[in-house]
């Protein structure tokens, strides 16, 4: 799944909260995404490690702040679902 697109389904989760709809929110779907996170987060760093123009591990290096930006606001709507 594209990074874009798990940002999206993250987006429509917190909206639900924000609108008080966050029984509706399965928290094993926000731990889907938290592993698919994960999981592009490795591929990322694998891809980073093996870089070698400088442009390239620019781009990778964004990527990679903005996956463990989205993982760590998961695991923040993860906990306030599961309370």
């Amino acid at each position: 799944m594209r990074l874009e697109k798990i940002g999206e389904k993250l987006d429509r989760y917190f909206n639900r909260l924000e609108q008080g709809k966050a029984a509706k929110i399965q928290p094993n779907h926000v731990e889907k995404v938290i592993s698919k996170l994960r999981a592009k987060q490795k591929l990322l760093q694998e891809e980073l490690d093996s870089a070698e123009k400088p442009s390239k591990k620019t781009r990778l290096e964004s990527k990679l702040a903005i996956v463990s930006e989205q993982i760590e606001r998961a695991e923040w709507l993860l906990e306030k679902i599961v309370v």
